[in-house]
C-alpha cells in the first residue's frame, strides 16, 4: 500500500503503539527480479511490518543515470506493494534515505550486503535512537543492471 510521506510518521507511531516491530529498507526496485523478491522476504523476517522507501523517478535518474528508471515510480510502487513481504511503500526523492528514516524510525534498517556500516550514511541515524542495522547478502547475478544488459545484448543480436 502506497502511503504519502506526510502520513508515514503517524502510521509508524500507530504501528509501534500496537506492538509492531517496524523494518525499513529502500531502493529503486526498477525491474523486479528474484534477487529483489528474496531480499525483501529476508528484510521482512527481521520484524512484523516492512516499510519500503522507494526512490522517486528523479532520484533514480540522479543515482543511476538519465536512462533510468525503466518503470515509473507509481508502477514500481504498485509492483513492490503487491509482494506479500511488503506492507507499506513510501516515495522519497532525496539521494539517501536519511530524511525518510527520521520519519519512519524503524526498529531495524535493512540494506544489501554491498554496504557496510561505514558506507551507509543512514546507519548512524538508526543507531542514534537504538535501532539496529542488518545486511542481507545479494543474490549473485541478479540485478536490474544485469537484466537491462541482457535485453540490450538480445536486441543487438536480433539486429544482425
Amino acid at each position: 500500500m502506497l502511503i504519502p510521506q506526510s502520513d508515514i510518521t503517524d502510521l509508524c507511531r500507530i504501528l509501534r503503539e500496537a506492538g509492531a516491530r517496524i523494518v525499513f529498507t529502500n531502493g529503486c526496485f526498477d525491474i523486479l527480479h528474484a534477487g529483489h523478491v528474496r531480499y525483501l522476504a529476508k528484510a521482512k523476517s527481521f520484524g512484523d511490518v516492512l516499510v519500503l522507501g522507494l526512490n522517486t523517478d528523479a532520484s533514480v535518474r540522479e543515482n543511476k543515470g538519465k536512462a533510468r528508471p525503466i518503470n515509473s515510480e507509481l508502477d514500481r510502487a504498485e509492483v513492490v506493494g503487491a509482494l506479500k513481504s511488503v506492507d507499506y511503500v513510501v516515495l522519497f526523492g532525496e539521494k539517501t534515505a536519511e530524511e525518510i528514516i527520521k520519519k519512519v524510525r524503524p526498529d531495524v534498517y535493512v540494506k544489501g550486503g554491498d554496504y557496510t556500516l561505514d558506507t551507509l550514511p543512514e546507519a548512524k541515524i538508526v543507531q542514534s535512537y537504538g535501532g539496529r542495522v542488518e545486511f542481507v547478502d545479494l543474490v549473485a547475478g541478479r540485478s536490474t543492471t544485469n537484466v537491462i544488459e541482457k535485453i540490450r545484448k538480445e536486441m543487438e543480436g536480433n539486429r544482425g
